[in-house]
C-alpha cells in the first residue's frame, strides 16, 4: 500500500509527513537481518554486556579534570595522572548518591566525564556548563520532572535550557539519573546521540522506501538529524527502542528482557547497519 506524503515545505506539512513515517517505523521494528546482526554482536564483541550495559567502561585521565567541582566522591582524585576507566554501573552509583543529597551538579559531572572520556576539550566545555547561572535550578527541575512526569518532559525542560549542554550529553544525565533513582514510568530515559540517530535515520528511510513513500529520505533526514532533536522526537525514539528491545527479548536470540539501554549500546557500537 502506498502512503501519500504531502511534501509541503511548511512545518505543519513536514510534521504530518514525519508522523506518517513514524507510524510506519513503529509497525516495522527490526527486520530478521537486524535480529541476526544484534544476536551475533551479543555473542561476540558484545558478550561482556550479556547481562546488561552496566559494564561498558570508558577510559579517562582524572588529572585532566582538575578544577572541576563538585567532583564525584567515587571517582579517583584529580591528582591521578594515569588512565583509569569508569563504567556505567559506577556512574549509576555516583549519581545515586549525589541525587540522594540533592547534589544535581555532582550527578551531572559523573555523567559528563563518562560521556567525554579522554576527549581533550571535555573539561573545558564542562567548566563552561557548570558556570551557567541557571544550571542548578534547571537540573533540579529536570530531576523532579523525570520522577513525576517522565523522561520526555524532563527532556523538554533541558532542551535549550543550558548553554553549551546539548541533548547528546543531557540525555546521558537523564539516563543515569533514571537508572540511579529508579524513576517510574515507561519508556525509561535513554542516551540519544548522533551515532544512534543515524541508525534510526537509515531504518526510517528504508521502511519508508519499502512502503513507497517518495519523501521518506528527506523526512527521515529532517526528523533524525545529527543534533537538536525535539522532545517529541525523543519520545518517538524511546518508544521505538523499548518496542525493538522487546522484540529482541522475544526472538530467542538470548537478548535480556527490559534492556533498551543494551540496544542503545549495540547501535552506538555499530552492531547493525540498516542500510545494508
Amino acid at each position: 500500500m502506498m502512503i501519500a506524503f504531502n511534501g509541503r515545505g511548511s512545518t505543519v506539512g513536514r510534521q504530518d509527513d514525519a508522523d506518517a513515517l513514524d507510524a510506519t517505523l513503529m509497525e516495522q521494528l527490526l527486520p530478521p537481518s537486524a535480529v541476526r546482526a544484534l544476536s551475533a554482536w551479543l555473542s561476540g564483541t558484545g558478550a561482556p554486556y550479556a547481562a546488561g550495559a552496566g559494564s561498558q567502561a570508558v577510559p579517562y585521565v582524572p588529572g585532566r579534570w582538575s578544577g572541576i567541582e563538585p567532583w564525584p566522591d567515587q571517582f579517583p582524585e584529580r591528582s591521578h595522572a594515569d588512565v583509569v576507566t569508569v563504567d556505567r554501573a559506577q556512574v549509576v552509583e555516583a549519581v545515586r548518591e549525589a541525587a540522594a543529597r540533592g547534589e544535581w551538579a555532582r550527578a551531572l559531572v559523573a555523567s559528563y566525564v563518562w560521556g567525554q572520556g579522554r576527549t581533550g576539550y571535555g573539561p573545558h566545555r564542562l567548566r563552561a556548563v557548570l558556570a551557567e547561572p541557571n544550571l542548578s535550578d534547571v537540573l533540579a527541575r529536570a530531576g523532579t520532572a523525570l520522577r513525576s512526569e517522565g523522561a520526555v518532559e524532563a527532556y523538554r525542560l533541558l532542551s535549550g535550557a543550558v548553554r553549551g549542554w546539548g541533548p547528546a550529553f543531557f540525555t546521558k544525565y537523564l539516563y543515569f539519573l533514571s537508572v540511579a533513582t529508579d524513576a517510574p514510568g515507561t519508556p525509561r530515559a535513554l542516551i540519544l546521540d548522533q551515532r544512534v540517530a543515524r541508525v534510526l535515520r537509515a531504518r526510517a528511510t528504508r521502511v519508508g522506501l519499502d512502503a513507497e513513500v517518495a519523501s521518506a529520505p528527506d523526512t527521515a533526514a529532517w526528523t533524525w538529524s545529527d543534533a537538536g532533536w525535539t522532545a517529541h522526537r525523543y519520545g518517538v525514539y524511546l518508544r521505538w527502542m523499548d518496542a525493538a528491545a522487546g522484540q529482541l527479548a522475544r526472538s530467542g536470540a538470548g537478548w535480556p528482557a527490559a534492556r533498551p539501554d543494551l540496544l542503545e549500546l549495540a547501535l552506538f557500537s555499530g552492531a547493525w547497519n540498516p542500510a545494508e
